[in-house]
């Protein structure tokens, strides 16, 4: 008989007509986390940076299929996690509800939701044990009533360890639908599995998929690919290590928790704590933040490695992103001619290289609009190159079978001011992503964002799309070697200064 670790779970309940696509399935089961696996994703660095940061003043979702073989097993344990009843609500699958009591009459408990909840926010290996309060809902009444029917949830993050199985392109459509509208109308941020590779031919799967959700891969074992069946974006989005995509995803959920709490505090800056926790700004971070694997790839038209999406988790880097602030464009203009790129405009101030930042762009029927934001990383001694690191999020709106297209330009304006050094220009993805390797120090880099404008159409949705961006010009000390690089994010804790050292991570 096969170990916890490989034993399969088949389909267990096949979802009401409204879905009409598929069954939920969970994952395979490992053994509880140990201390480890938050070294590898820069928890314990981020902890030893702030002891405090553990996800306090967050109320979370824990969304489980029930197990093969049983309608009500999908409630975490609290005596496994290490967390008191009371932190608990457990919402059935008639929505019946109980509060802080366990065991209770609306379900039973799920091993695969108690490892979950370990990762997520368990007292020993959980990446945020502050959690305010967990919501831990029945799947199959979370996504038929809730989600279909646009009714309220409770829980900012939502951890979503399920796939839909026996998929098909429009069916992976339909959720993702229904998932990006309740994300669009209501702030939610859904993390979901993207599947083992065992399932959907091997394929990423809903609700992993939505455009506004973040999908999760595993590292260091076999893991769902992108890109996705409908029109081939670019998912996963990030990845992390454990032993099936059902545990490395409440550690993203985690992370995301952690962000957060630092966002609503004021941590990305002054008069910030309103915006730093929407979840684009939240999602932006994350993939940033990630470690690129050595094996790691992408083109201008796909931004994202099919197989890791942005690279691996690393929650110290993200928190730094934040901590380095919220910075505005430095200059902006339109182009009145809709072809889709614009030269160099480095009139405005000079941004600091590493941030973040949270606005809305506007086009208009005859011109693309562009903003610029302008960068100087100095020739320090000692450093040989830079690499920049940027990544672009905005939401697909409610109803919506298309997307606003925005792109992602980098220019060395200190030697051209026509040919991009880099680009990212995917007409599908609502994620832009720049990995720019060997930028000389001195040169003065614009890194443009441009809407595209025109009639309401394939580029155009609305005139207006807001973002959020987040970037990092790392330096590569002339020792080092490439892996240096690719953790590697400038320290900018001081408020006054514009820019700071840069310190290897």
């Amino acid at each position: 008989m096969p170990s916890p670790e490989h034993q399969k779970q088949g389909p267990v309940r096949t979802l009401l007509a409204a879905a009409g696509i598929a069954a939920l399935s969970v994952l395979p089961i490992p053994t509880p986390a140990r201390a480890a696996p938050l070294d590898a994703i820069g928890v314990t660095q981020l902890r030893a940076r702030d002891a405090t940061l553990t996800g306090t003043g967050v109320s979370v979702a824990q969304v489980e299929a029930s197990l093969q073989g049983s309608i009500t097993a999908f409630e975490v344990n609290p005596a496994f996690v290490v967390q008191p009843v009371g932190l608990f609500t457990y919402i059935g699958a008639t929505g019946a509800t109980v509060v802080g009591t366990f065991p209770n009459a609306v379900g039973v408990d799920s091993s695969h939701a108690d490892t979950v909840a370990g990762n997520f926010y368990g007292t020993v290996g959980g990446v945020a044990p502050g959690v305010q309060h967990v919501y831990n809902y029945d799947a199959n009444y979370f996504y038929n009533t809730l989600i279909v029917g646009n009714q309220p949830i409770s829980g900012s993050i939502i951890n979503q360890s399920f796939i839909f199985t026996s998929q098909t392109a429009a069916g992976q459509q339909e959720v993702d639908r229904k998932y990006d509208n309740y994300a669009f109308n209501h702030g939610a941020l859904f993390i979901s599995g993207a599947g083992n590779g065992d399932t959907n031919n091997g394929r990423v799967s809903a609700p992993s998929t939505s455009y506004n959700g973040i999908g999760v891969a595993v590292y260091g074992a076999p893991s769902s690919v992108g890109p996705t069946l409908d029109n081939g974006r670019s998912k996963p989005d990030i990845t992390a290590p454990a032993s099936a995509t059902s545990f490395s995803t409440p550690f993203v959920s985690g992370a995301a928790a952690l962000l957060a709490q630092a966002g609503a505090r004021g941590d990305g800056g002054p008069n910030t704590a309103s915006v730093a926790t929407d979840p684009r700004v939240i999602k932006t971070l994350l993939i940033n933040g990630a470690v690129k694997p050595a094996d790691w790839t992408h083109s201008p038209t796909a931004p994202l490695d099919t197989r890791y999406g942005g690279g691996i988790l690393n929650a110290d880097n993200s928190y730094i992103l934040l901590h380095a602030g919220k910075h505005t464009f430095s200059a902006s203009n339109t182009t009145g001619s809709l072809l889709g790129t614009a030269p160099a405009n480095i009139t405005g101030v000079q941004d600091p290289v590493a941030g973040w930042d949270f606005t809305t762009i506007t086009s208009t029927s005859i011109a693309d609009a562009v903003n610029h934001y302008v960068f100087h990383p100095t020739a320090a001694a000692g450093v040989s190159s830079y690499t920049l690191t940027a990544t672009l999020t905005w939401f697909r709106h409610a109803d919506e079978s298309s997307i606003n297209d925005l792109n992602l330009f980098l220019y060395d304006a200190t030697t051209s001011t026509t040919t991009p050094l880099d680009k990212s220009i995917s007409a599908v993805d609502n994620v832009e992503h720049l990995f720019t390797l060997n930028l000389k120090p001195g040169d003065v880099y614009d890194l443009q964002i441009l809407k595209a404008g025109g009639l309401a159409g394939s580029a155009t949705v609305t005139d207006a799309e807001t973002y959020a961006l987040a970037y990092n010009f790392a330096a590569l000390p002339e020792s080092a070697s490439l892996a240096l690089l690719l953790v590697g994010l400038p320290m900018l804790f001081g408020r006054t200064s514009r820019r700071g050292d840069v310190k290897g991570q």
